[in-house]
């Protein structure tokens, strides 16, 4: 027996998940679907498992390299059907997507690519844009990989923090 919630149905799970669909700002991944469609104790994993791939296959919801968006189609029955969801789901979704959507953004605007080098070693590209242009690119040649993948690591957690530094370096030291 499920947990209490506002959500009674499968036709209600593909509101909310075309709901969540239509309002995160770009494709995501099985996982972060799920945990932004938990928000209300009337869905579980298997219900929800069985909604998605229904939205994908009556192309509701697009699949393309593990990541889900919505289409036109979805977004259009999104918008008809979303005043279907109760008020309180809404809004915990709401709630949800906000700190999801800053973390995609956020994660848009820092890059961090590993290659292999044909010559050996590694060749790391960081970046750092900001809505408008590319603030910052740097080209590392790192000769070990788990030294590679711990600065791409470190970078993407820091890399405002890093950019400051670099400024303030490429100034004298001030701050």
């Amino acid at each position: 027996m499920g947990e209490f919630g506002f959500i009674s149905d499968k036709l209600e799970i593909k509101f909310l998940i075309l709901y969540i669909a239509a309002r995160v700002v770009g494709p995501v991944p099985f996982e972060v679907l799920q945990e932004l469609s938990m928000c209300d104790g009337g869905v579980d994993y298997f219900g929800f498992s069985e909604c998605l791939a229904d939205l994908v296959r009556t192309e509701h919801l697009e699949l393309e390299d593990g990541l889900y968006s919505i289409t036109a189609k979805g977004r259009r029955n999104s918008a008809i059907c979303e005043t279907s969801l109760p008020y309180s789901v809404r809004m915990q979704a709401e709630q949800n997507l906000v700190r999801c959507n800053e973390q995609l953004k956020r994660r848009a605007l820092v890059g961090a690519e590993l290659r292999a080098r044909e010559e050996g070693g590694y060749e790391l590209t960081l970046s750092l844009s900001d809505e408008l242009d590319e603030l910052m690119s740097l080209r590392l040649l790192i000769t070990r990989q788990d030294m590679a993948l711990d600065l791409q690591r470190r970078f993407r957690e820091h890399a405002e923090e890093i950019y400051s530094k670099i400024l303030a370096d490429l100034y004298g030291g001030e701050s």
